[in-house]
């Protein structure tokens, strides 16, 4: 009885907490992201206030708050638009996956620390936070902006890049033989398929099957549907997100838009347990070692990443201001970087603190950039047009008056 009384105790001063934060990032006009990760330091291991009796549903809240994240962007969005996406889409793939796995296993050769990590941190730099830019978009409201499904069909690549990245790393891990491997990547690959082709063949009839006139029933039935699904892709070697999203897109018409609106209030808080979890998973005291490297590496990827978003835009033959949008939006890192740092923690200790010192910085920067890189980048512009066209004028000042005029 105590332990309960704990665990209430604790979670309802979180969730004040969250929601005073929410309030005074509103008042000041930006996401509340980087409040909730402060938040998470404040209260995890070696922060001001650890917490003991809900830290164990804390972690759970934010593995429920990623996949309703991800169910939400996918019920925006049908199957034929997400298969014409990737269609379009897989040339910006290609780019992001050079731009940004590349300065991850160069800096993990630099450091000595071997291929194998070199792999790890390749991952860590290369894969966007699905998570974290859901809610940077729905936060600043551009769901319905042109560039956006650029931005999702960037991270929906990615993602589906991990069913086959995973099982690599994992197999490179643990030594695997190059049989185990294949096939737990063939396991993975399957898994998608299947899901893909039930998606683009049958979404009407799971519409259907959903549908219900209680608004009750339909809460529980998607929902159930969703943590299934996204529980069978986890256990398959698929992340859990990527199976959220396809059940998202499987689900159209009214059925999408009554869940939808059912579950948004239920996404708003999971996530910002999510988001606490990234702080409460840190020592405050073991970032100032590897603060050097990690901002380094997070300069030089959030830079690789609004090249990755503006190339995306331009190729999808969006303009210049949903170019830059896209670029700034795409910077934050978040799960999927600590899923790899963890996994290859076992190789190389020294992966798991700089990963969250990266991953920290880029979830608060990548908040920033999503919300100012078009308007720096619109500022920037003009001030060299207004230059390129005052040059003229000013030679024109300076050249000598003929003597006979």
């Amino acid at each position: 009885m105590h332990d309960t009384a704990a665990m209430l105790i604790e979670l309802g001063a979180i969730i004040l907490a969250l929601g005073l934060l929410g309030r005074l990032a509103g008042r000041m006009g930006f996401s509340p992201i980087p409040l909730y990760l402060l938040a998470g330091l404040a209260f995890g291991h070696g922060g001001l206030l650890p917490l003991q009796a809900s830290e164990e549903f804390t972690v759970t809240g934010a593995e429920i708050g990623v996949i309703l994240l991800l169910l939400l962007l996918g019920l925006e969005y049908s199957a034929s638009e997400l298969v014409t996406n990737l269609k379009t889409q897989y040339p910006s793939g290609a780019a992001d996956f050079v731009l940004n796995a590349v300065p991850g296993a160069l800096a993990a050769l630099i450091l000595g620390w071997g291929p194998v990590a070199a792999v790890a941190l390749a991952g860590v730099t290369w894969i966007s936070s699905s998570g974290v830019i859901a809610k940077v978009l729905g936060d600043l409201r551009r769901v319905g902006n042109r560039e956006t499904p650029v931005v999702l069909g960037v991270l929906v690549i990615e993602d589906l890049a991990m069913a086959v990245y995973l099982p690599i790393l994992t197999a490179l891990l643990a030594g695997v033989s190059l049989a185990g491997g294949t096939v737990t990547l063939l396991i993975s690959l399957s898994t998608v398929g299947a899901v893909l082709y039930v998606a683009l063949r049958h979404g009407r009839l799971i519409s259907r099957a959903v549908s219900s006139d209680s608004a009750e029933m339909l809460l529980l039935v998607v929902l159930g549907l969703t943590l299934l699904i996204a529980g069978l892709a986890q256990e398959l070697q698929v992340s859990a997100a990527v199976g959220a999203f396809l059940v998202g897109i499987a689900l159209s018409g009214e059925v999408a838009e009554g869940a939808g609106n059912l579950l948004m209030p239920l996404r708003d808080l999971f996530a910002a347990f999510f988001f606490v979890f990234f702080g409460l998973s840190t020592d405050p005291a073991d970032i100032p070692p590897v603060l050097v490297p990690a901002l380094l590496l997070a300069v030089v990827t959030a830079l690789t990443k609004i090249a990755t978003g503006w190339y995306a835009a331009r190729h999808a033959g969006i303009r210049g201001a949903g170019r830059w949008r896209a670029g700034g939006t795409l910077v934050a890192r978040g799960e999927f970087s600590i899923v790899i740092a963890g996994l290859a923690v076992a190789v190389e200790p020294r992966i798991g603190p700089l990963a969250t010192a990266y991953v920290l910085i880029l979830v608060v920067v990548g908040s920033l950039t999503a919300r100012y890189t078009e308007p720096l980048a619109r500022r920037l512009t003009r001030r060299s047009t207004a230059r390129t066209q005052a040059a003229p004028a000013e030679a024109e000042r300076a050249e000598p008056v003929p003597a006979d005029a």
